[in-house]
């Protein structure tokens, strides 16, 4: 938990940081740096339930 609670905070910290960089602007560092999270691990979660569907076909074939 501590692994994940410490790349959350890298993340966010990363997301600010070039936002902040690129448009100067705190606010827009800010509101990536909680939205892009959140929106990358919804795409997350369904890339694993495509990937893991990937990997069930990959065995049946090889199995057969």
């Amino acid at each position: 938990m501590k692994k994940t609670l410490t790349f959350a905070l890298l993340h966010f910290g990363v997301a600010f940081t070039v936002t902040y960089l690129l448009t100067g602007s705190v606010v827009l560092g800010g509101a990536v740096a909680l939205i892009e999270p959140a929106v990358n691990t919804v795409v997350f979660y369904f890339h694993e339930k495509v990937w893991k569907k990937f990997e069930t076909k990959q065995s049946s074939l090889v199995a057969a």
